[in-house]
């Protein structure tokens, strides 16, 4: 099988296996295991069906970094439950998958998965700088949109969205996120942009919607052109899209870098992370199969460690 990396956008797996695995099996101590088990079958099922030979679990060192809340305070601020000086902010989780999330940790490292994070950075920051200099052809799972942007069809980088289920997922490439926005990939953070985004505090521009800035990019290219044309009289430009750009003018100036997907943080290379997937063998699968039984992962554990037998 020739070579293929895949990057895991973590937190937004072990969210969807918490909310979507019943928590009726615990451990003995009565921590529920159904993230970690829906996130071991997650990988297992990803890992074999998308023929990854190497994988990152790439990791939210800094899931709400302080620069992108200096640009725009409200951004993810839904989501803090207890605002921290000098480090990350708490974010809203259920006790019950915080309980999990350092199982979760033990078990990628006895698989030998590799988990990468970066300072001041979240995953996608991570996703994006690998998808962007890999030699690999990169799959890229979440079911976060903002990742749309590190679809290029060129580098061979798709992303499977996972937000319909994993009985559902979608592979994006340059023809479906034009088919899904009417914009390329390298145009969706623009699109974002405009469009803004609840789910991450990002007002947008009032009054312009998905279908208008899909409709304004497709006319101007980028953000950069479109303003552009705002500030030229002759342009063109409707005057109601123009003082709607001029309302938000404050935020249009902060926003780009908000939600554009940073692509160049000092990351450890494929090799040096042990990004490459190999058998578990030795202690390490003693260990892991003794935690199977242990804290009741069930066949998880057997399916992974199957899949990852397949890396002969």
């Amino acid at each position: 099988m020739p070579d293929r990396l895949m990057l895991l956008d973590t937190a937004s797996l072990y969210f969807r296996a918490f909310y979507g695995v019943p928590d009726t099996v615990r451990r003995p101590d009565g921590t529920p295991v159904n993230a970690v088990r829906g996130l071991l079958d997650m990988i297992a099922r990803l890992t074999t069906d998308y023929d990854a030979s190497h994988l990152v679990a790439c990791w939210d060192d800094d899931w709400r970094p302080q620069w992108r809340v200096d640009l725009i305070p409200t951004y993810k601020s839904h989501r803090v439950a207890e605002v921290v000086a000098d480090a990350p902010d708490v974010e809203v989780v259920p006790d019950a998958l915080e309980a999990q999330i350092p199982m979760i940790r033990r078990v990628l490292d006895l698989a030998g998965i590799a988990v990468v994070g970066a300072a001041e950075h979240e995953a996608d920051d991570v996703i994006g700088t690998y998808a962007s200099h890999a030699e690999l052809p990169v799959d890229v799972v979440t079911g976060d949109r903002d990742l749309f942007q590190v679809v290029n069809d060129d580098r061979q980088v798709r992303v499977i969205y996972t937000a319909r289920g994993m009985k559902n997922l979608e592979v994006l490439t340059d023809v479906a996120i034009v088919g899904k926005y009417r914009v390329l990939p390298e145009q969706y953070a623009d699109y974002a942009t405009l469009r803004g985004d609840a789910s991450d505090g990002l007002p947008g521009v009032a009054g312009i919607g998905e279908k208008t800035a899909a409709l304004l990019l497709g006319e101007y290219g980028t953000l950069d052109g479109l303003l552009a044309a705002a500030a030229d009289a002759g342009s063109g430009l409707s005057a109601s899209v123009r003082s709607k750009l001029a309302a938000a003018a404050d935020y249009l100036a902060v926003a780009p870098a908000v939600v554009r997907i940073v692509r160049d943080l000092e990351l450890p290379t494929l090799e040096e992370a042990g990004a490459q997937l190999h058998p578990v063998a030795g202690d390490s699968r003693a260990e892991l199969e003794r935690l199977a039984t242990e804290w009741k992962l069930g066949g998880s554990v057997r399916r992974l460690l199957e899949a990852l037998d397949r890396r002969q």
